[in-house]
């Protein structure tokens, strides 16, 4: 979006149980952490209330599968033969507008609390930091619906189940009473420790982050509501110990004062996109994990040039502090409390790795692995996967005694596609073995990254140490190991060749074709020319503004590919642009001939239902002032369905052009609010939808334009604007896009 969020989110351009009371738990905590210091021992018990806190934990550590399906279960139910409803308008309404045989409820804003004892989000009243480890979570992203029956995992049921929900950042304008940037002590201008932040806030931040599992059922009405005390309902945050797996566990880059083998770090950060894996856990991913790290001024001098410039490769120079939340900046003054929060500070003080945090920067940006049906198993990060601004992580359909294939995208203008392919080779009886399957495939692969040829073709390049020159004489980085490689999987990819693409996001595979779909957000005038010239893959750079200067491809496109042989471990593959984004009437971008009920800017969300259709969803800067973001539904076609197109000096090409019978737009957003995150029921009548950051450029002091979800039923509110879920049902209680004679 055009202010704050692509300032902070986008900052990389380059139960019944006998557990304790919660007044306990915090009291443990205050003492462990000195939280007084930080000004919370005051006010906790208005924050908090004081009912009991029940269903935080759970003692079984297995993943419980009663019905072994490697893929998620397909209705029998065919794809529409063609679009079904009238397309949504364009619309500036602060309201989620969706065809007129459908509705919309609105679920699990921020700050809704899963287990009784706390008391509900209030405009006006902050809650605890701590109250978040057991409360939804701030911007909701990419999610994913996992059927439970008799507390079981059945891939069939639609009744009960699990939501796994992204967080990906924070908005200090509305989750603090007193913005972002609160004075605790005067601190020294002119370094990156110029603001000191409320330990309380930094904290309400920290567990704010991350992933919500939240039991949900369908009531007597229809709609869904949340079940309070399930023992499955979890948090993980920036503040949960999360194992690190795969070739670059224990690298001597992953080693930290908090562990000295480099087996474990602390917190995940950053969620956008996600999937599911084929035996059933949730694949959530680290982005733009960049935001919260700050780096001392003069740090360059004290690692070696290498080190220094895989930080920089990673956005994060020498007095440099990320997206500016300052995680590192509360008073340290007590060693335990220190700790808390000086994890999130790269600077150099002691005399090796192990006595500082230096290396905890490496310890984010990867694939991790959440098993949602084991609520007290440990999340584990898969380094195998490559360390970079994951967007999200999309498998292609399993096929027993064949590799299990995962597509990735590095979610920064100019950056790369990426694949992974398992050594182990996929068998039917995984289906239930949770982590222990995550083991198997997820820690020994070949990771491979994408080069689109000019020529319609593609090539997969080897990322292993030892092959494609990534040694210890490479001139970019001395790769001494595959831990190298991993956790510095960019300057890995620079090395090789990789086609550099106009933000790689959302990556999924059609189960019906195999082909397989990716957005390409949009690039800016100042990633081209020389820094990202045009290509075939990445052909525009076009006058969006009507002023006379170029502004590179602010509209994005969805590229598309299918692997030769058909056969997703290949090496190589055949593509073409599905679609480009623009407004209908900007001629000279409107390459795919898009009309008002169908065009688009700036692709983001994006996954096939189990019919094939295809959803895609916007997250838009560039078309703001006539709509807002939106969902579009697709049914598409196959690679090479249409014909090569010459743009400008280039020629690229293009599949068949969408008509209004395989392209509307099916939902518009509340204002501004990024549309991102679908997941559906097993038996596909209801849809999950996350809305990100409504009302994002406003503050407590000056207003909101937006106040969603308030306003979804009572235009009048003047309610705080939350991110929330829109859940989306037909109102014949029928399976949504299904065709009359279906």
């Amino acid at each position: 979006m055009n202010s704050e969020h692509q300032l902070v989110e986008h900052i990389e351009d380059s139960n019944s149980s006998n557990n304790p009371h919660f007044n306990e738990i915090l009291s443990a905590r205050m003492s462990r952490r000195s939280v007084v210091r930080g000004g919370i021992g005051m006010t906790a018990a208005m924050m908090l209330g004081s009912a009991g806190l029940v269903g935080c934990s759970d003692d079984d550590d297995n993943h419980d599968n009663s019905t072994p399906n490697p893929t998620p279960a397909k209705p029998n139910l065919a794809a529409p033969k063609a679009i079904n409803f009238k397309a949504v308008p364009h619309s500036k309404a602060d309201k989620v507008i969706v065809p007129d045989e459908y509705q919309v409820q609105t679920f699990l804003p921020v700050g809704t609390p899963f287990n009784s004892g706390l008391e509900d989000w209030s405009d006006t009243v902050e809650r605890a930091g701590e109250s978040y480890e057991y409360r939804i979570g701030d911007n909701h992203d990419g999610l994913w619906f996992y059927g439970l029956k008799d507390g079981k995992l059945d891939q069939n049921s639609s009744e009960r189940g699990l939501l796994a929900i992204n967080h990906e950042y924070v908005e200090p304008a509305r989750l603090h009473q007193l913005g972002m940037y609160s004075t605790e002590i005067a601190a020294q201008k002119g370094t990156i420790y110029a603001q000191q932040r409320l330990a309380q806030d930094v904290r309400r931040e920290i567990n704010c982050h991350g992933v919500s599992i939240s039991e949900v059922k369908r009531a007597a009405n229809g709609q869904f509501e949340l079940v309070k005390d399930s023992k499955f309902n979890r948090r993980i945050t920036s503040a949960t110990v999360v194992d690190i797996t795969g070739p670059a566990a224990g690298s001597d880059l992953l080693k930290t004062k908090y562990d000295a083998k480099g087996l474990t770090t602390r917190g995940i950060n950053n969620q956008c996109g996600s999937g599911t894996s084929p035996w059933g856990t949730y694949l959530t991913v680290e982005e733009n994990f960049l935001n919260v790290f700050a780096r001392a001024h003069g740090d360059d001098k004290k690692v070696s040039a290498a080190i220094d410039a895989g930080f920089k490769r990673y956005g994060l120079a020498a007095g440099g502090t990320g997206g500016g939340f300052l995680w590192h900046s509360p008073n340290k003054a007590d060693e335990s409390y220190a700790d808390e929060f000086s994890r999130w500070d790269s600077a150099v003080t002691g005399n090796s790795a192990v006595e500082d945090y230096r290396n905890a920067y490496h310890t984010f940006g990867y694939i991790v692995e959440i098993d949602p049906l084991a609520p007290s198993s440990r999340p584990a990060k898969r380094t195998a996967l490559g360390r970079f601004a994951h967007e999200n992580c999309g498998y292609a359909p399993v096929k027993a005694g064949q590799p299990v294939v995962m597509y990735m995208g590095d979610d920064a203008r100019g950056e790369y596609v990426y694949k992974f392919v398992s050594k182990a080779v996929w068998s039917d009886a995984d289906a239930n073995a949770g982590l222990k399957a995550g083991d198997k495939y997820l820690n020994d692969g070949t990771l491979y990254v994408a080069k689109f040829n000019a020529d319609g073709r593609g090539e997969w390049i080897e990322l292993t140490h030892g092959k494609n020159g990534l040694d210890a004489s490479n001139k970019v980085y001395p790769f001494a190991s595959q831990a190298d490689v991993l956790v510095f999987t960019r300057l890995a990819a620079d090395s090789v060749g990789a086609t550099k693409m106009d933000r790689p996001e959302w990556v999924n595979t059609s189960p019906i074709t195999g082909e397989v779909y990716l957005t390409l957000t949009n690039s800016n005038a100042a990633n081209r020319g020389t820094k990202q010239p045009v290509d075939a893959a990445n052909p525009r750079n076009y006058d969006n503004n009507a002023d006379g200067k170029l502004d590179g491809n602010p509209n994005g496109h969805v590229i598309r590919w299918r692997e030769d042989k058909d056969h997703h471990s290949a090496l190589s593959f055949q593509w073409d642009i599905f679609a480009f984004g623009a407004p209908y009437d900007l001629t000279e971008a409107n390459l795919s001939g898009l009309t008002a009920d169908n065009d688009f800017s700036s692709p983001d969300g994006l996954m096939f239902d189990p019919r094939g259709v295809l959803w895609i969803q916007t997250d838009d800067g560039a078309y703001l002032k006539r709509t807002n973001c939106m969902m579009l539904v697709a049914l598409p076609g196959k690679v090479g369905d249409g014909a090569a197109k010459k743009v400008g000096n280039v020629t690229t090409y293009m599949g068949a052009q969408p008509t209004s019978s395989n392209l509307a737009r099916f939902l518009t957003g509340p204002l501004e609010a990024e549309i991102t995150g679908v997941a559906y029921t097993p038996d596909l009548k209801t849809m999950f939808v996350s809305i990100q950051h409504p009302g994002e450029n406003g503050n407590r002091k000056d207003g909101f334009i937006s106040h969603w979800p308030a306003s979804q039923t009572d235009a009048n509110s003047k309610a705080l604007p939350r991110s929330a879920l829109a859940v989306i049902t037909r109102k014949d209680g029928g399976v949504l896009l299904a065709d009359k004679t279906a």
